[in-house]
């Protein structure tokens, strides 16, 4: 019984030293960035969408520029000022941007599947593994879900974005949605 006191004290006191030395961040800090990384990219693109969708609509959709929207800490809001009309030919940059977006929402969710992949195969050699999918596969859904909604704007606005912008557009989001099913 000793002996066991006197190891721990000594494995105590190298992970003291170890961790003064490299005085790393816990890896639930680490997560916990990249969900809200992860969180704050998805909602920046359903904010994209809902711009496309605003600017598909034009000005026949502002009505008498009276709308009740959110703001930014999710109370509803009479919103008073008409929006800003943008012009039709940004359109196609916007919906590039927003595709952009996808595809590093898409490069997060594959990151994060392989780290889960990795863990996995640690467990295998006696590492702590969360065996709980829910939060990948919300991210997984949530993706989607965005990516689809993005898909219904660009059809929506094919006649907009020209014969050449139109297929290059359906082979990204094919190849966004085929690596997320491969993977």
């Amino acid at each position: 019984l000793r002996l066991v006191a006197v190891l721990r004290a000594i494995l105590d006191g190298e992970k003291a030293a170890v961790l003064k030395r490299d005085r790393h961040l816990p890896l639930s800090f680490h997560r916990r960035q990249e969900e809200l990384k992860f969180s704050l990219g998805l909602q920046r693109l359903q904010h994209r969408v809902r711009e496309i969708q605003a600017l598909r609509d034009g000005p026949a959709g502002e009505g008498t520029g009276l709308a009740w929207g959110r703001s930014p800490w999710g109370v509803l809001q009479l919103l008073g000022s008409p929006r800003p009309v943008l012009p039709p030919q940004e359109l196609p940059s916007l919906i590039l941007e927003a595709v952009k977006e996808l595809e590093a929402a898409k490069q997060q969710v594959l990151k994060r599947i392989q780290i889960w992949k990795r863990q996995q195969q640690l467990a295998g050699n006696g590492a702590l593994f969360e065996e709980n999918l829910a939060p990948l596969q919300k991210r997984c859904e949530s993706l989607v879900e965005v990516h689809f909604q993005l898909h219904q704007q660009v059809m929506a606005a094919s006649a907009e974005l020209g014969a050449e912008l139109l297929p290059r557009l359906l082979e990204r989001f094919n190849e966004v949605l085929s690596s997320l099913v491969k993977r």
